[in-house]
């Protein structure tokens, strides 16, 4: 090992712990604002190290934690299966993209390249939803808009699937008489572990972080995600922050709450899970974007 190596790898190291530890420090700071004490806030400011330790924000958002269980009931049921079925359609359609013998390959790849231009607008959208296919305040109306295919994830994988996957492999399926199915099950999808975890994931953070669909589709409270439900208990708190000044009542109330605190818990809600999931996906995740990159 020569003199320049020995120097730069103890550097490179260095290097990269305090890249983690500057990404990490946001989170940190929003974790500690969150369990700091209110006024200690409005006097110091934003601290990692708070003078006062509280965790009335987290008192406030789980005063009913009955609706809390029930909303993160939905997001988890909602992403689980909106997770699986993204994957799965983006996969059948991706593969025989990804097969040179397809009929109208050309044609199906610029249909799919069409859609990443262009849509139909959002009324359309709204009304196919909800007149057409009756999903109004029903957990499907969360899973099935985003449940449709995502261009990009599919060019994604098709290119995955055609540099990765030996053309040999299809062949010697075909040979001992395996059908296209069988041959999609058995003999790619094993070996397309990475870009499926990859997808997957990208799935996952979409549905755990749609509230839009919600908020469009959503008028039942024993129906909303946990992300909807903190978005209108944010959006709460701003209100009567507005009116605080034009009402006493208002003002008085304002006064016991932890309107900057509660701000933080709510990211703090609901990210935590995402915590938990990744470190499941990460290792699939670098080899899963870069292999199809490059044709070998």
């Amino acid at each position: 090992m020569t003199i320049a190596t020995r120097i730069r790898t103890p550097l490179i190291h260095v290097f990269f712990i305090l890249f983690a530890i500057a990404s990490l420090f946001p989170f940190l700071l929003v974790f500690m604002v969150s369990v700091s004490d209110e006024s200690s806030i409005i006097n110091n400011g934003y601290t990692i190290f708070p003078s006062k330790i509280s965790f009335a924000a987290y008192e406030f958002l789980f005063n009913d934690f009955a609706q809390i269980a029930r909303a993160y009931g939905v997001t988890i049921l909602v992403t689980f299966f909106g997770t699986i079925g993204s994957v799965l359609i983006t996969a059948l359609f991706a593969y025989p993209l990804s097969r040179r013998d397809l009929p109208l390959r050309r044609t199906f790849s610029f249909i799919l390249f069409f859609t990443m231009l262009f849509s139909g607008g959002m009324v359309p959208w709204y009304i196919t939803y909800v007149t057409m296919f009756g999903l109004k305040n029903t957990l499907l109306s969360m899973i099935i808009p985003s449940l449709l295919l995502s261009a990009f994830n599919v060019l994604l994988m098709r290119s995955f699937f055609a540099n990765t996957i030996p053309e040999s492999i299809v062949e010697s399926g075909t040979i001992d008489g395996a059908g296209e199915f069988t041959i999609f099950l058995k003999l790619v999808v094993p070996l397309s572990a990475p870009i499926m975890a990859t997808i997957a994931l990208f799935n996952l953070l979409a549905y755990w972080n749609d509230w839009y669909n919600c908020m469009l589709f959503i008028d039942k409270a024993n129906l909303m995600n946990i992300q909807y439900l903190m978005t209108k208990t944010l959006n709460n708190v701003q209100f009567l922050l507005m009116k605080a000044d034009t009402s006493s009542q208002v003002g008085d109330l304002v006064a016991k709450m932890p309107t900057e605190t509660v701000r933080m818990a709510l990211a703090i809600v609901g990210v935590s899970p995402l915590l938990l999931a990744y470190p499941f996906f990460q290792k699939f995740y670098i080899s899963g974007i870069t292999s199809g990159a490059v044709k070998g």
